[in-house]
């Protein structure tokens, strides 16, 4: 069994990190590795996870059923699922929680939970599971306060072509060359 307990501290109102968590397509952004499905009539979903253990990537495929309770900002996530060659099933279960932290000035999300193997890549998980889950959760929080800054902060400027960068190269290097005949002119004329 893979325990699951982290506390993701997030520099942004508690209304806006909880707006992002509450979101399946905007948590799944934050995955990598991760895609969302089809949506299902009782209000689950399909879900695919792939996962690298050391040198064996392992792709899950999952129902996910998601419970909200708003007022609290609290949900509870449960998935079934397998890995795509049918080696290793797996059932889990979450709890997360948005809560204010007046002392940082933003927001915590506190994630607690288990995920129960069983099958031929079990023990192979397990074993790798204290650093996947390490990387995950630190590459999970690194996207998330990324979105709950906004859109602002959603994309990096982008950086300018390479002939966009040669073209100014060139015209400073003229302006500086017409800057220096002007001082050369204007100091023949006194």
């Amino acid at each position: 069994m893979i325990e699951i307990d982290e506390e993701i501290p997030v520099p942004a109102p508690p209304e806006r990190v909880w707006e992002v968590v509450s979101d399946p397509g905007a948590v799944v952004s934050c995955i990598s590795g991760a895609e969302l499905g089809a949506s299902h009539e009782d209000g689950s979903f399909d879900g695919t996870l792939v996962v690298k253990f050391g040198a064996v990537r392992v792709r899950f495929g999952a129902r996910v059923a998601l419970d909200l309770d708003e007022p609290e900002r609290e949900g509870r996530l449960s998935a079934k699922g397998r890995d795509g060659q049918g080696a290793t099933r797996f059932s889990a279960h979450a709890t997360f929680r948005v809560v204010p932290d007046p002392a940082a000035g933003g927001s915590r999300v506190r994630v607690t939970g288990q995920v129960s193997l069983a099958g031929k890549l079990a023990s192979l998980i397990e074993a790798g599971a204290g650093a996947v889950v390490s990387r995950m959760t630190k590459d999970f929080s690194a996207e998330l306060v990324r979105k709950c800054a906004g859109d602002a902060a959603a994309e990096p400027p982008a950086r300018p072509s390479l002939w966009a960068r040669l073209r100014d190269w060139w015209q400073r290097i003229i302006h500086k060359r017409q800057n220096e005949q002007s001082e050369v002119r204007s100091g023949q004329a006194e």
